[in-house]
């Protein structure tokens, strides 16, 4: 059974276009693969960030995940900081990074050019994103549109230290899942949905009450033309929220559009804001059913069996190396 990491900062506010386009694969993917899901707080510490928020944030995130259905009796769910091979491995890692590489990192660019402290942490962000992965000898990564150049820094330098020391690492692939959505802003719908987006009305939260995301669907930037139809370049407001409801309902776009062509905005609205808020429900309901307490067990559990894969494979590393103990 091949073996796929993916990580998730603790950053709050998991939204609608993080769970159509990545997290529901998650939970798919437990099925075929050995998954590792790791919240990477060592991550979130590379911006300006408040200590007990980051907490919080760390069982929040949890606990969505395992409402969304992560379960932690097949997959490793644990937080990057429970496990030292993280930024042991990635210091190692890290004496084979070309700087020129680093420096091109789009990440990095966007991240100062709108105010980030340009700190060594943010540079060498993808050094620790390829250590999270080659930590656990991963085959496959979940990857969207703007993770795609990690990944390439990532197969880079496992072929480096293979080249050097040895046939350890495998060289992972990006896994682009067979059903995924990309959802754009409410507002802005030619831009993604963000978490960072100034406006709250850009998006859905996962937790949002149904009176909410009924007012933020009503409220979403669409146009002049009343006919429901699939056109993303004239019409992109109404065909983001066309794959939303697909995406919600299992129904084709085509379907969607055939049975509210001319029913006008308002009621495809409503029809949208309906499918969304009945699939968000039970995620919510079993969100609110978890206790912190019991979330954190979850954590120990996974972080002790991430410790374990870890000091593993980290000895044949540090035996390549030359670094072993005494």
């Amino acid at each position: 059974m091949q073996r796929i990491f993916s990580g998730v900062q603790p950053t709050g506010n998991i939204h609608l276009g993080n769970y159509l386009g990545a997290f529901r694969n998650w939970v798919q993917l437990q099925d075929d693969y050995d998954t590792i899901y790791c919240i990477v707080d060592l991550h979130a510490m590379t911006v300006d960030y408040d200590p007990a928020q980051l907490e919080k944030s760390r069982i929040d995130t949890a606990k969505i995940l395992l409402a969304l259905g992560v379960d932690p009796d097949r997959s490793m769910l644990y937080t990057q900081s429970q496990v030292s091979g993280h930024t042991e491995l990635a210091w190692i890692l890290g004496t084979m990074a070309p700087m020129g590489v680093l420096s091109r990192m789009t990440q990095f660019k966007e991240k100062t050019a709108t105010g980030a402290a340009s700190n060594l942490g943010l540079y060498s962000y993808p050094v620790l994103m390829a250590a999270d992965i080659l930590l656990h000898r991963a085959h496959l990564v979940p990857v969207g549109d703007d993770q795609r150049q990690h990944i390439e820094v990532t197969r880079d330098l496992a072929e480096r230290f293979n080249n050097k020391f040895g046939d350890i690492f495998p060289v992972p692939d990006g896994y682009v899942p067979k059903t995924s959505a990309r959802v754009m802003s409410l507002t802005e719908p030619t831009s993604k949905m963000s978490k960072s987006d100034q406006s709250p009305k850009s998006r859905i939260a996962l937790l949002d009450n149904p009176d909410v995301i009924r007012k933020r669907i009503r409220s979403a930037v669409t146009d002049s033309d009343p006919e429901v139809r699939y056109d993303p370049e004239t019409k992109p407001g109404i065909s983001n929220l066309l794959e939303i409801m697909s995406s919600c309902t299992g129904s084709k776009v085509d379907s969607l559009v055939a049975e509210y062509g001319s029913s006008g905005y308002g009621v495809f609205k409503d029809a949208v804001a309906d499918a969304v808020i009945a699939e968000l429900a039970p995620i919510k309901a079993r969100y609110d059913d978890l206790k912190s307490d019991d979330v954190r067990d979850v954590l120990s559990a996974g972080g002790h069996k991430a410790r374990e894969s870890a000091d593993g494979y980290m000895k044949e590393v540090r035996r390549v190396t030359g670094i072993t103990g005494y």
